[in-house]
């Protein structure tokens, strides 16, 4: 039976069963976030313009000739740290997504969305490049308000091409930015210069992706963090009562009222119903309300309701970083088993994945005897084994290989079709014979060794045994 307890929490609750940008006929619902300020806010700018600046100069700086970091998905050839890697690399980079993956989880499990709100690609470029242009072009919330709701006319109109020529001026950039580190900054640089017909699927890459991140700066949003980011819908699972994330302080603020002129003391709690955490905020959300899917952790609340506290003469930090058991029993932060466990696990990954990265190797090299091959008779009383080279090039040089047969000397090594030159992340398979003398055998299994050269330089040497019939002393 539905008590009445149970009744006034579901109501509490009401907001969650809809989006604050959309309206209940299922219209998007534009927000208009006030201007922030605030503590918070200038220590997002700094970061921001060192995250902006880190994003822009990474692709021109080279290692060696070669780009410092590089993600071409399409040829599936990766430099991080000025190393290469290939798909022969494969199991590295499932090792290091799933400790990527492991660290989030960690992450968010203690910090919650921090990362949303402070380092996220989107929320940078949103908040601290998109938003500032168009409170310098349109004013605050309550003017761009104002200007939406004109007839257009020629301020109308000029504000508005102005904010769009930029906007798309600087998605234009972003899309050569994002295509630097995706193709390389050489071949944007190619298809800058050039003509458009001689890069024509570059040229519509990057007219596409201006495109792209032109609409979703200018009109997406918010809508990319709430709809369609993926890590936003993780929240529900992630998040616990120790999970530190942006929380009010029901219990200080509630119940809520207006403070009245000249008035100090009051039974009411210290929340005065402004409503600027709700104007400032930029997915539009009622941060009071509780955790919210919505809220990327911006931290604009925070400043706006302290510079509100300050000027009541009441404490800050009425909307602050804390956990809800932080909220709800005065608790500091502790270190739960499950973040003793995803740490573990991290370890664990990071252990390992650095041991791989520690023993990887210029070229990775494989030599085997020919399965269901045992020898061959040759004429002049030689015996032949066949064996198989699997070998890697990881570097960017190209190799010429040299295959020796080291021990034992006396012995004979014939590489079958020509000689191997390895390109840069290149797999060449290839077959070749050691032919040793039969009567020189003295068991049935001789361990040999082959040296792999790069030119003169020995690269690897391999032991590996070579099978052939021993002849029967005829004196016996």
């Amino acid at each position: 039976m539905e008590t009445n307890e149970t009744k006034i929490a579901e109501d509490k609750q009401e907001y969650r069963n809809q989006l604050a940008t959309v309206t209940d006929d299922g219209k998007r619902k534009w927000v208009y976030p006030k201007k922030p300020s605030g503590k918070f806010y200038n220590a997002r700018t700094i970061l921001s313009f060192f995250l902006l600046t880190f994003l822009i100069i990474v692709p021109f700086i080279k290692v060696n000739g070669h780009q410092f970091l590089l993600f071409d998905f399409l040829n599936r050839n990766f430099i991080l740290f000025g190393i290469p890697f290939g798909p022969h690399d494969f199991h590295l980079f499932v090792l290091a997504m799933i400790s990527i993956i492991v660290f989030i989880i960690l992450f968010t499990v203690v910090f919650g969305r921090i990362f949303c709100g402070w380092a996220c690609p989107q929320t940078v470029f949103l908040e601290m490049v998109f938003r500032k242009i168009e409170y310098w072009i349109e004013g605050d919330a309550r003017d761009q308000r104002k200007l939406d709701a004109e007839e257009w006319n020629s301020k109308k109109l000029f504000k508005k091409g102005l904010k769009n020529i930029i906007f798309f001026i600087i998605a234009f950039f972003i899309a050569h930015i994002f295509l630097s580190y995706i193709i390389s900054v050489d071949k944007v640089i190619l298809i800058i210069t050039q003509p458009p017909s001689a890069h024509l699927s570059g040229f519509i890459a990057i007219i596409a992706f201006s495109l792209i991140f032109y609409w979703v700066f200018a009109f997406f949003r918010e809508q990319a963090c709430t709809i369609v980011c993926p890590y936003g819908r993780l929240q529900g699972v992630l998040l616990d009562q120790d999970s530190i994330v942006i929380a009010y302080d029901h219990k200080r603020g509630e119940p809520r009222g207006k403070l009245k002129k000249g008035e100090e003391a009051s039974p009411k709690g210290d929340c005065i119903d402004c409503h600027l955490c709700v104007d400032v905020c930029p997915t539009g959300i009622d941060i009071r309300n509780g955790i919210q899917l919505e809220c990327v952790n911006c931290t604009a609340c925070i400043d706006e309701c302290d510079a509100v506290m300050e000027k009541i003469n009441r404490p800050k930090k009425l909307i602050r970083y804390d956990s809800l058991n932080g909220i709800e029993n005065k608790t500091k932060f502790r270190i739960t088993p499950r973040m003793m466990l995803y740490s573990i696990i991290l370890v664990v990954l990071v252990g390992v994945l650095g041991y791989l990265l520690s023993v990887r190797t210029d070229y990775s090299i494989n030599v085997l005897r020919t399965p269901g091959m045992l020898f061959q008779e040759q004429p002049n009383g030689k015996i032949s084994n066949v064996y198989d080279l699997n070998i890697v090039n990881k570097t960017f040089n190209e190799t010429p290989v040299l295959i020796k047969l080291e021990n034992p000397a006396d012995g004979e090594l014939k590489l079958v079709g020509k000689n191997i030159v390895l390109k840069s992340q290149e797999i060449v398979e290839t077959k070749f014979l050691v032919l040793m003398d039969k009567s020189k055998l003295s068991k049935m299994n001789t361990p040999i060794e082959i040296g792999i050269y790069d030119g003169n330089k020995l690269i690897k040497k391999v032991k590996t045994s070579f099978l052939g019939p021993v002849e029967i002393n005829e004196k016996k």
